[in-house]
């Protein structure tokens, strides 16, 4: 069985590598950057955010745009979900057991911090009403494929510190996510990538490196617009690739529908979100939120 190697480069947090039997799988990159050897860097400052909230236990809130809102993300992880490797099982497991059911499918829409075509402007904008609304115990935050081109880099950062400061100050813990690569815009998507690093980092939040956990595993492939991909049938879904022919959204190629296997994350992006987030949020509910 390949070890999953949680660590947290993007923060500059060093952890020692874990051999497997076989060659590891890319590292996740999910929240666990070890402060020291017993727990991640993230845990104590956000048990003191916990102390604070007094919500319902298992509120896990999605606050993003189109590749958030989409039914391809989380909601499917109720009903289907095959090849998993016994780590991953025990997550879902566990996420299934505290999660509260209406987090899987009907927190979607924007009362409920997502929808498409959004900024980190809509967020700081709205972020009070979906607090008071929610009172979630847990929120994932992703914005930034619509922010790419429409704000400059700083401006995206001090509107996505001060949504996570307002979500801490209210006692809901964050999971900030990176964004995805699109199509052509690697060189403006990067900036944008290590501003969110350095705000988890900088608010001692967990991080879900979503950008890395796709260059990881594909860095030279991971784009369904490129030309290699123009001859795949099928909607602009349907390409092996993590990012699907639309250069922005992730795919989710049929044939690996629910299928969470080595060549499943690689090839569907929704499916590897999924994962990534999954990973991160069994993390959060391990170390703070008294999940067992």
């Amino acid at each position: 069985m390949r070890t999953i190697l949680f660590a947290s480069l993007a923060l500059g947090i060093a952890c020692p590598t874990v051999l497997a039997a076989e060659k590891a799988d890319p590292p996740i990159l999910a929240a666990s950057a070890k402060a020291s050897a017993d727990a991640p860097y993230w845990v104590e400052p956000m048990k003191k955010v916990h102390a604070k909230f007094t919500g319902d236990h298992g509120t896990f809130a999605h606050f993003g745009d189109s590749i958030t809102v989409s039914m391809a993300f989380w909601t499917g992880l109720k009903w289907g979900q095959k090849n998993m490797d016994a780590p991953t099982q025990a997550d879902y497991d566990l996420v299934k057991k505290t999660m509260k059911d209406a987090c899987w499918r009907d927190w979607k829409g924007p009362e409920f911090g997502n929808e498409g075509r959004m900024t980190i402007q809509w967020a700081a904008e709205n972020v009070d009403k979906w607090l008071a609304k929610l009172n979630p115990e847990t929120a994932l935050i992703m914005f930034g494929s619509n922010d790419v081109g429409q704000m400059k880099v700083e401006e995206h950062e001090k509107l996505l510190r001060g949504v996570v400061q307002k979500c801490l100050d209210k006692g809901t813990v964050v999971i900030l996510s990176t964004m995805p690569p699109k199509h052509g815009q690697d060189d403006k998507v990067k900036p944008f990538v290590e501003a969110q690093r350095r705000v988890a980092r900088d608010l001692k939040v967990p991080l879900s490196d979503y950008y890395e956990a796709i260059m990881s595993r594909r860095p030279n492939d991971w784009d369904g617009a490129a030309d290699q991909f123009k001859e795949t049938p099928g909607d602009e879904y349907q390409v092996p690739a993590p990012i699907s022919r639309d250069g922005v959204h992730p795919s989710n190629p049929k044939q690996w529908e629910n299928d969470y296997s080595a060549d499943g994350l690689k090839n569907n992006g929704f499916i590897l979100r999924n994962y990534v987030v999954l990973r991160s949020y069994a993390e959060v509910v391990r170390g703070v939120l008294g999940g067992q």
